[in-house]
């Protein structure tokens, strides 16, 4: 029977409330994570052996998910819990991956009988039928990787600022797998490359995007956000990831045999610590063997690490290499060193685009961040860079931003394409750039004002009548379109070259627009081009429908009994039932809350209160238009 992410995440988390108290989310991640990757290569394997195969991961005698249920309730139980993982470690190269939560530590996990319960009951949550991993993917769902998503994003949220580190949100990484290009990879062969990689989930949205796959390298510096991102990669079967712990900017783990420089990939991502201040630890960036400042004249600030991530991932890619790095918007317009390391880049070419994003979208930081798109092929003949302000697009989630799928498509959209759109995006010439107003800030506000046009109150209108043409001109877009509309519709004044006035009733005008000939004209020739690609859309979903019918009755014959009531009683009724119910749920408080409201603002505010406020507002009016000479 196919799993529920519902009941997946539910029985997770419950896995957490067992931990919760006894330790903080930093800490029991650490457990949570180790036994669901247990459950699951366990499971995987099983379902090997049931088809024939020879299973690629190696389970010795006693060392899978399944050894451990003999001990609950024992008293070693916790002992017995690492050893078998230890085997499991030690038989695939895991060791100091998936062995460092210590099953044994009292201090994390109590003494005694609150152990021995404890254990017990995470194991039971782990070992229920609904968390049966044998087929990972069901209905084109990734669950594995949804599900180790879900648990990053929570303990993200839940460890607090200093442990946000290692997870960036879904939506940003989607847009910097886009922009970099890799879905015009053409083949395994080529590489990616994360220098701060925490747990991995930067690295797996790009691969995602990969269509004939890519060669992950990853480096992050904490070895137990490293286990994090190891075990990432086996969960969504990208074992052969290669995953290096160490400080990235002190000992770069991944250098060229023979000339010992920086290897250098297809292309690179990362979502480093914002403005790190220890990023000189262990280094001496005015001798620097990888050569990463080399064709700068100055090394990034002592105390701020941001401009360092930057040259070291330029450095790290092909001559023809796309990278895109997650900054704050310092990097954008402060001076002195990191000034003189800006124009150097821009003045290389080096850089291909800059987004601005909404504030409050990253664990750990409230701070607004740009993505930095970096292009090497041709960089010497590049004469613009293409800006976009998309920092007003989102939404609120709890405490935190996050981008809608909208935003990120029209991020994409307009990025890949480079579309010119008002207030949001225009390709900026270095020429703009580098002239004595900008010299080389890229602050995105001096290039694109994204403010909206205050929408202002007209005072002689609202005293003697009429409709400012300002407002009416400010229509134009809608006058190019139906020329003849606006005479329609409008006259100026005489004697008032500034105020038109309607020529029909207010509950007219809607009938005049949908009647007057250019407005229907206008309609006809969108009704053909949506007819047009309906003509061709439906062929498209006819023959689609065919080819799934074909593959449905093929199926059938194979389904079991289990599957077919998933089919029939989950899928379609249980679901149909649960949505009406919520639907009709939905609908009462809809009713109830529109009722209370209404009663509410019925009688929010007594007459005599009413009387008072009138008199003083037309106090202030009165007073307000004799200082601004409006006699009246």
């Amino acid at each position: 029977m196919a799993i529920k992410k519902s009941e997946l995440y539910s029985s997770l988390w419950a896995g957490c409330d067992e931990l919760r108290g006894s330790m903080d989310a930093s800490q029991y991640k650490d457990y949570v994570l180790v036994m669901l990757f247990m459950k699951y290569v366990s499971d995987k394997v099983k379902q090997e052996k049931a088809d024939g195969k020879t299973p690629i991961i190696d389970i010795p005698e006693g060392a899978g998910f399944y050894d451990m249920l003999a001990y609950r309730g024992k008293p070693d139980i916790g002992d017995k819990i690492n050893k078998v993982i230890g085997e499991f470690a030690k038989a695939n190269n895991l060791i100091g991956i998936i062995d460092e939560a210590d099953f044994e530590d009292n201090s994390k996990l109590g003494s005694g009988k609150e152990k021995i319960d404890r254990l017990t009951n995470l194991l039971n949550i782990f070992n229920k039928p609904e968390l049966d991993f044998s087929n990972n993917r069901a209905e084109g769902d990734d669950l594995l990787g949804d599900a180790y998503e879900y648990l990053m994003r929570h303990f993200a949220t839940e460890s607090g600022k200093s442990k946000g580190q290692f997870y960036t949100p879904a939506e940003v990484s989607r847009i910097m797998a886009e922009v970099i290009g890799i879905r015009n990879s053409k083949s395994q062969d080529e590489t990616i490359y994360d220098p701060t990689c925490g747990s991995g989930s930067l690295l797996l949205k790009a691969a995602d995007l990969a269509p004939h796959g890519i060669t992950i390298y990853g480096q992050e510096n904490d070895n137990a956000t490293r286990a994090l991102a190891v075990m990432n990669m086996w969960l969504h079967n990208f074992d052969d990831a290669d995953i290096r712990q160490g400080n990235t900017m002190a000992a770069p783990q991944f250098t060229d045999d023979i000339t010992g420089e920086l290897k250098t990939f297809n292309y690179g991502i990362s979502n480093p610590p914002f403005s790190y201040k220890s990023w000189m630890n262990g280094l001496d960036p005015t001798n620097d063997i990888y050569k990463r400042f080399d064709f700068v004249t100055t090394v990034p600030p002592q105390k701020n690490g941001d401009f360092a991530f930057l040259l070291h991932l330029i450095k790290s890619l092909k001559s023809n290499g796309k990278g895109c790095i997650v900054l704050p918007l310092g990097v954008l317009f402060r001076g002195n060193a990191e000034g003189t390391i800006r124009k150097t880049i821009v003045k290389k070419g080096y850089i291909k685009g800059i987004i601005s994003l909404p504030p409050n979208l990253f664990y750990g930081t409230g701070i607004a961040a740009s993505l930095i798109i970096i292009d090497k092929e041709d960089a010497d003949k590049r004469d613009s860079i293409f800006m976009i302000d998309a920092s007003h697009g989102y939404i609120k989630d709890g405490n935190k931003n996050r981008l809608r799928e909208q935003d990120i498509h029209k991020i994409v959209d307009t990025f890949n394409k480079r579309l010119k759109v008002p207030k949001y995006s225009r390709d900026v010439l270095i020429s703009e750039i580098a002239n004595d107003k900008n010299d080389y800030n890229l602050n995105i506000p001096r290039y694109i004002d994204s403010q909206e046009a205050e929408d202002l109150q007209d005072i002689e209108a609202h005293l003697r009548g009429g409709i400012p043409k300002n407002d009416i001109d400010s229509l134009e877009n809608y006058w190019e379109i139906y020329p003849s509309l606006k005479d329609s519709l409008y006259q100026l004044i005489d004697n008032r070259p500034n105020y038109y006035k309607l020529n029909i009733a207010n509950v007219e005008i809607k009938n005049t627009i949908y009647h007057h000939p250019e407005f229907t004209v206008y309609s006809e020739q969108m009704d053909n081009v949506f007819t047009a690609w309906e003509a061709k859309t439906n062929a498209k979903i006819k023959a689609a429908k065919a080819e799934l019918e074909e593959k449905v009755i093929a199926k059938y014959p194979l389904l079991t009994i289990d599957e077919i009531k998933a089919i029939v009683i989950e899928h379609k009724w249980m679901l149909e039932i649960e949505q009406r119910v919520r639907t009709e749920m939905d609908n009462i408080s809809h009713r109830l809350t529109a009722r209370l409201t209404e009663l509410a603002e019925r009688y929010e505010t007594p007459l005599p209160a009413i009387d008072m406020e009138v008199n003083e507002l037309t106090a202030k009016v009165e007073a307000h238009l004799k200082k601004m000479n409006f006699v009246w």
